[in-house]
């Protein structure tokens, strides 16, 4: 009976014809469609230089004025450039597509599986359990055993939240933890990341439980030989080879050379979180690929993997606002992918993107 009423519906509306406003030339666009009652999700792009990248003369302390202005935004969620444990789980799972990938963007979390007996899932899945029934005013042990499912489940900065969270005196083994974990987060106090240094601190000092890794790498993929693989990257190097990219390098060089004081690291921010380095990344980088000429297409490849990467960034964020809708988000990202984040984000119908420019002002 209801698949007759439906043909008859669908050849009623044959008939009727089309509406007069189906017939407009304007092309459908979500982001002219944004949400009419209630708050709106706000998403603040905050594009980072690697810290890790950066010269020795910078000192994590001069992040302070930065720390201090993202704290003045009040974000309710920060999400972070990193692979979650699940995806690198997954990965592990097709080591003859992404060992590469593993060996360079997945922690090794069998130290925690060992100490705690979990493996990612089973960790992640209790961590979820107990964040579902945190308390108000959670005790040191409770904190402890959070860090150490975290760290089971892949979720390195999330552990330093809660590491971040406890007293000093409270910051050793115990609840899952055991020496070597302990040891461990310590180290993470002091990591030169920006996972570590901005988001993890921040996310502390908001009162977060955890910050969200949003990075996606399930569209890398090894060349078909050896060759190939030089061959690919050779014809890069040569279009990224080019008077744009050499003057954005000086441009971060000698911002990073001047990086002695906090107002100094918020003028790098300034900078790098600018339209302008926007659109010098694109020339010096992704357009020059799409240019380069090799039969083999290699620079079309590699921006379709850039895009699809972004894309699926996009949706992680977007996937986080869903749980508790009209959130402010925090994404903390290399500054190339800062451009491409805002544009695709701002088609969402339930998105409004933040600029950084009043938080990375200058003055006090």
């Amino acid at each position: 009976m209801s698949r007759l009423f439906a043909s008859m519906l669908f050849v009623a509306f044959i008939h009727a014809g089309v509406p007069a406003f189906a017939s407009s030339a304007a092309p459908f666009d979500p982001a002219a469609h944004k949400l009419q009652a209630g708050r709106i999700n706000e998403v603040m792009v905050l594009g980072t230089p690697h810290l890790s990248q950066l010269p020795k003369l910078f000192d994590p302390a001069h992040l302070s004025a930065l720390n201090a202005r993202l704290l003045e935004w009040k974000p309710q969620a920060i999400a972070i450039e990193a692979l979650s444990g699940l995806q690198c789980a997954y990965l592990r799972s097709y080591p003859q597509r992404y060992a590469e990938t593993i060996k360079l963007y997945c922690w090794n979390p069998a130290a925690a599986q060992a100490a705690t007996g979990l493996d990612v899932v089973a960790a992640t899945v209790q961590a979820q359990r107990l964040l579902a029934a945190w308390p108000a005013a959670p005790s040191a042990a409770q904190r402890r055993k959070l860090a150490s499912l975290f760290l089971a489940g892949g979720e390195r900065a999330s552990a330093l939240v809660q590491w971040l969270r406890l007293p000093a005196g409270e910051r050793r083994a115990g609840d899952g933890l055991d020496e070597n974990l302990a040891g461990m987060l310590n180290t993470l106090l002091q990591r030169r990341g920006e996972d570590y240094l901005i988001a993890a601190v921040v996310a502390a000092k908001s009162g977060h439980e955890q910050v969200h890794a949003m990075d996606d790498h399930t569209a890398d993929a090894p060349g078909e030989d050896e060759l190939a693989e030089k061959a690919y990257g050779e014809a890069l190097m040569m279009a990224w080879d080019n008077p744009v990219a050499a003057q954005r390098k000086r441009i971060s060089d000698e911002l990073g050379a001047a990086l002695t004081t906090p107002a100094a690291v918020l003028e790098m921010y300034r900078a790098h979180n600018a339209p302008a380095m926007a659109e010098m990344a694109f020339r010096g980088d992704f357009g020059a690929a799409l240019a380069e000429p090799s039969p083999q297409h290699f620079g079309r490849k590699y921006v379709a993997y850039w895009e699809t990467r972004n894309l699926r960034m996009a949706s992680n964020i977007r996937e986080l606002m869903m749980a508790r809708p009209g959130r402010r988000v925090l994404v903390v990202v290399g500054a190339s992918h800062k451009a491409y984040l805002e544009a695709y984000l701002q088609q969402m119908h339930d998105v409004r993107i933040v600029g950084t420019d009043d938080i990375l002002r200058q003055g006090d």
